[in-house]
């Protein structure tokens, strides 16, 4: 009886909250352990150095001024629409249609630079770009929320059908505003004239998009944590019955997040589109909308810790995608080394949140745990 009631060997008990100095403590060992191993692997299956590889993913972001200038380029548009995200999910709305919003915006912005260039002025028309292309993406957000408020629809698959409803409607334009005919894309918008450019800054036409998302992040911030809708938004992800108790009309707060969380992904769509690549095409989001999943989930939602984790993933795709070509290795193994920091990233969040004790041997019965 007394070996049957003997305590098991490993046991898993969840940890009360880590500070913060802790927790990413964890995290940064996790990178330095899974570097590691990206070197074993290395070594082991192509018999390059290791140290020349991680130096080349180094070199794909800050060997020049132009690479660093666009890792924060890419950097600031996954940290947006993550941002955009945040609101949504924090109210356990899992809103996957980030891509849609964005071409949605996108979309709004096009029109306006194509039906309009000749029509108003730059300094009237850029102001119009930008309401309509936020006006769209929250539009393309309300949509399934008033669905999922009014008749509890599923907000995932919902979300999801979306998207592909934006990227039918951005084909279908491409074809109406091909040029030349017959191409099958729109080139680049108003090249001559930069009717509907936004400005750059500094002669950096990055500088401007940085500049707007490093204040949607403060903003997003004090939003989340400060702010009567923040604290409605929390409780509701926390328990609908518990929001509903204190008096929070759930219904709204759905509808409310969701257009601007569209509406951040719509402004999004208008910064790539009048912002820094001056056309438009389905695949223009490039997929930024569902990595800013992982991005809102390794920050735990916290919109200062999500320019750490846009960092990371932004530095390790375009590393991934240098090693490839510098080495002549295959793309996949660059995907194998993105996979296992990953997974040690992701990894490390169990450590983060459970403990786990070990039974030793002692005398008379008795156990220890570490």
């Amino acid at each position: 009886m007394a070996n049957k009631l003997k305590e098991p060997l490993i046991h898993i008990s969840r940890r009360s909250v880590l500070p913060w100095y802790q927790s990413w403590g964890i995290r940064a060992g996790a990178v330095i352990l899974s570097l590691g191993v990206c070197a074993l692997v290395t070594m082991l299956t192509t018999g390059e150095n290791p140290f020349s590889v991680f130096g080349a993913i180094y070199d794909a972001s800050f060997s020049t001024q132009r690479r660093t200038w666009v890792l924060f380029q890419n950097i600031a548009m996954l940290l947006s629409v993550s941002l955009a995200v945040v609101p949504a999910f924090r109210m356990r709305f899992w809103n996957l249609g980030g891509e849609g919003q964005m071409l949605a915006g996108g979309l709004a912005s096009t029109a306006c630079m194509i039906c309009l260039r000749d029509v108003l002025p730059n300094a009237v028309l850029i102001p119009v770009i930008v309401v309509c292309s936020i006006a769209a993406g929250a539009i393309w957000g309300m949509i399934p929320a008033l669905f999922k408020a009014k008749w509890g629809t599923n907000e995932t698959l919902f979300t999801l059908m979306m998207n592909y409803i934006a990227i039918q409607l951005v084909s279908f334009f491409i074809i109406v505003w091909e040029m030349p005919k017959g191409a099958g894309q729109i080139g680049i918008i108003n090249q001559n004239t930069e009717i509907g450019w936004l400005p750059a800054i500094g002669g950096q036409k990055y500088l401007l998009n940085i500049i707007v998302v490093a204040v949607l992040t403060a903003a997003m911030y004090v939003y989340m944590n400060y702010s009567k809708q923040g604290y409605e938004i929390s409780v509701v992800g926390e328990s609908v019955r518990t929001a509903r108790y204190v008096g929070i009309k759930v219904e709204r707060v759905i509808v409310r997040t969701m257009i601007i969380s569209g509406a951040l992904c719509g402004l999004t769509g208008m910064l790539l589109v009048s912002g820094t690549d001056h056309t438009l095409t389905t695949t223009i989001t490039g997929g930024r909308g569902f990595t800013a999943v992982l991005v809102a989930w390794m920050a735990k939602f916290n919109p200062v810790w999500m320019i750490l984790t846009s960092f990371l993933l932004v530095f390790l795709d375009k590393g991934a995608g240098d090693i490839t070509t510098k080495f002549g290795l295959n793309r996949s193994f660059s995907d194998i080394l993105t996979g296992i920091i990953l997974f040690f990233i992701i990894g490390s969040e169990f450590f983060i949140n459970y403990r786990i004790s070990f039974r030793h041997s002692a005398k008379k019965g008795e156990t220890d745990h570490v």
